[in-house]
């Protein structure tokens, strides 16, 4: 009887080694890529569906998630599995293989994105821990060797989930769907779904990146991404009230919000890849300092201005680096530019002459014009409790130090205005920093405060410009803040409104001044070539603000032959 069962077994096992020889044998019916490749993974994971270029049948599994094609049994298979081909930690091996996406590789890891250079540079010095805002900082160096400082620290723990190298899925809710390396942005799953339903999908990868995905990032800070699509976070009060109940306007963060007109490039169903380039979001392997030094668009490169005599400028259709912009042409004599994700066909409309090629607008920049409203968070009150710990976003551990963080107020209305070079911009609170350190023992340990004023395109743009009046006559937008000029004796006086703030280390100066009525700045500036009006522009603008009370049209013949020497019959001492 047992030699009978011996020789049953031995049947059996022959029988289990000529299917497993067949299986691998005959790949063509079940188990084989497009490319001829064997793919094992392929005879359990059937129903996953994603886009062509990274379907299962053509590429199968293993070349993005790694593990062993070849093996028959789950765990051997699933040994060496990366759930994330996208992240940075793995690229090289996955995304980046020879014949996949390998020169994008060096790109990304040095994108701005991705090292959040600007960012850790700016604070360190900021808060007196680097000599200047150049410095060579990056995300993964801070993983490779756990680097802190008061500033790092305050980094890891507040503003941490916010660049590539962080795991997608490493926190709950929204803050866990950040990050994640190419996965970030060539990501889509279907809306709507629970936790669970999202574990059961195979996301898919796309080449059109929708706009949402740079929202999930682009909603706080400078807020532009929230702001293209007319979205104000406001006060946190909860109104206007709904059926008697809080505003069921909320961001994630339990943050309220107002709407505001959007920027007409979204009104126009534009995405942000129909204005920003490739190289400028995916970096071009420069290791760039900060985000204008990465920056390629122009709003020159659509809404071109023409010379002289009347030809086109060279900048139509080109970078502000002189790179061509693919979605742009000429069809029918008339220039359109091709919606990359609708294929929608949008005409550029060229400046208007006889207000952009005005004289005295040479030195204004379009979105100091055509920017409405403006996010403008003031007075960042900052402090680290070391009696208590806080998640440290890179390493997902607790540490001592709670970081707690709040605001004076924001505001939208009325966006300040500065130079930049040669150039008149939008400025916003940078980092109005008033910071508290509480020690071990839950005493107060020191403050400081820094000030900041930072230049920002706020992607608010409206195709109706702001009217003369409203920069020429308005004490906030030229720095001064609000409250009441006048003139006396010749010289220009102005009282402000706000008193600043009383701290342990002295008074700040008014939150909303940049500078004084005699040209002094009042703040810091968040690069060196950036600085408030001087006294004789100021001078200059607030001159035209008397003129506008009769000569209210740009059309007037008084504009026409208008110099700052020019003398008004009604106002003798001008």
């Amino acid at each position: 009887m047992s030699s009978r069962l011996t020789i049953f077994f031995l049947l059996l096992l022959a029988l289990g080694l000529i299917i497993r020889e067949n299986m691998t044998k005959r790949p063509d019916q079940l188990y084989q890529t497009a490319d001829g490749r064997i793919e094992m993974c392929l005879s359990c994971h059937t129903e996953e569906k994603l886009d062509p270029a990274h379907d299962r049948l053509v590429v199968g599994c293993s070349p993005c998630h790694l593990g062993d094609p070849l093996a028959i049994d789950k765990e051997k298979g699933h040994e060496g599995i990366v759930k994330n081909p996208g992240d940075l930690r793995v690229v090289e091996k996955t995304c980046g293989i020879e014949g996949c996406h390998a020169p994008d590789v060096k790109k990304v890891k040095n994108s701005l994105m991705a090292t959040n250079r600007g960012i850790l540079a700016t604070l360190l010095y900021y808060w007196g821990e680097a000599p200047d805002q150049n410095g060579d900082y990056s995300v993964e160096k801070l993983l490779e060797s756990g680097e802190t400082s008061l500033a790092i620290d305050y980094y890891r723990k507040l503003c941490a989930t916010c660049h590539l190298w962080k795991q997608r899925g490493d926190l709950p809710g929204f803050f866990g769907e950040k990050g994640g390396g190419c996965t970030a942005c060539h990501f889509s799953q279907p809306e709507g779904l629970s936790d669970e339903e999202k574990k059961k999908i195979h996301p898919k990868i796309i080449k059109k990146v929708q706009t949402d995905n740079c929202i999930r990032c682009h909603n706080r800070s400078g807020r532009i991404g929230i702001s293209y699509t007319g979205v104000y976070e406001s006060e946190n009060y909860g109104t206007p009230y709904k059926g008697g109940q809080m505003s069921d306007k909320t961001l994630p963060g339990d943050r309220y919000y107002l709407s505001l007109p959007a920027d007409v490039h979204h009104q126009k169903g534009m995405a942000c890849i129909d204005c920003h380039t490739r190289n400028e979001i995916m970096g071009d392997g420069t290791n760039h300092a900060h985000y204008e030094d990465q920056l390629e668009i122009q709003c020159e490169s659509c809404h071109f201005q023409r010379t002289e005599d009347k030809e086109l400028r060279t900048e139509v259709g080109y970078t502000r680096k002189g790179n061509p912009l693919t979605n742009i042409r000429q069809e029918d004599g008339e220039w359109i530019l091709e919606g990359k994700l609708d294929g929608k066909k949008h005409p550029m409309n060229p400046a208007k002459d006889e207000i952009c090629n005005f004289s005295g607008h040479k030195r204004v920049g379009c979105e100091a014009c055509h920017s409405q409203w403006v996010p403008q968070c003031y007075g960042c009150h900052v402090k680290r409790d070391m009696t208590e710990t806080h998640l440290d976003k890179l390493t997902l551990e607790e540490t001592p130090g709670w970081w707690d963080e709040g605001r004076s107020y924001i505001r939208y209305e009325r966006p300040m205005l500065a130079m930049w070079n040669d150039k008149v911009v939008i400025v916003t609170p940078g980092c109005q920093d008033i910071i508290t350190l509480i020690d071990d023992k839950g005493e107060p340990d020191r403050q400081f405060n820094r000030l900041t004023m930072a230049a920002i395109n706020p992607h608010t743009t409206q195709k109706q410009g702001k009217s003369c009046a409203e920069c020429h006559t308005s004490t906030k937008v030229l720095g001064l803040g609000e409250g009441t000029v006048w003139k006396k004796d010749g010289q220009w006086n102005f009282s402000p409104i706000d008193q600043g703030i009383e701290t342990e280390v002295g008074r700040t100066m008014p939150l909303d001044a940049f500078v004084s009525i005699d040209g002094t700045p009042l703040q810091h500036s968040s690069r060196a070539e950036l600085r408030p009006f001087n006294k004789e522009e100021l001078t200059r603008i607030l001159r035209v603000g008397i003129c506008i009370e009769c000569h209210k049209d740009y059309n007037d013949k008084a504009w026409k032959s208008y110099t700052p020497e020019t003398k008004c019959p009604v106002f003798k001492e001008e």
